[in-house]
Formats: structure tokens, sequence, C-alpha cells
């Protein structure tokens, strides 16, 4: 592990408190670490979905909507072990 020191607002250590009294958590850098792969899953889910609508545009006419795009992103993730 790299060590890193990092500044936040008053609201999110708040907010790191607040995620450490739920006792699901030892110390503010599991809490900080959880919200990064939370983001990371984030934004891969973001960007498999920007992909399959440019594809879709690229392919003219789909029957999917963005809920059953999304829907089947997240399915694709969770085989993957990524979501």
């Amino acid at each position: 592990m790299i060590k890193k020191s990092i500044t936040v607002t008053e609201t999110q250590e708040e907010w790191i408190q607040a995620q450490l009294a739920t006792g699901q958590y030892a110390s503010d850098s599991e809490v900080v670490r959880e919200a990064l792969r939370e983001k990371q899953i984030r934004m891969a889910e973001i960007e498999r979905i920007r992909a399959a609508l440019i594809a879709a545009e690229e392919g003219g006419a789909s029957t999917l909507g963005k809920e059953d795009i999304r829907a089947a992103v997240q399915a694709d993730m969770r085989r993957d072990g990524r979501l």
C-alpha cells in the first residue's frame, strides 16, 4: 500500500466520522478506500454505458431504451465481477 496524506472539507470529515460511528469501518482510510472503489465502479459503468450507446447509435435504430442498456451493462459487469 502507498501512504497518502489528504485534505478534506469539514463536511467530508463529518461524513467520514459518521461512517466510522456505524462500526462498519475501523479507520478513515477504510472509508476513503471504499468510496474510491465505488467511484471506480461507477465510472466503469458509465464508460460501458457510453460505449453501448455509441455502438447503438452507429448501428442505427436500437430496440433498447436507456434503462435496458444500463441493465444490460450492469449484468455484464456483475458477470465480470466488477459490480
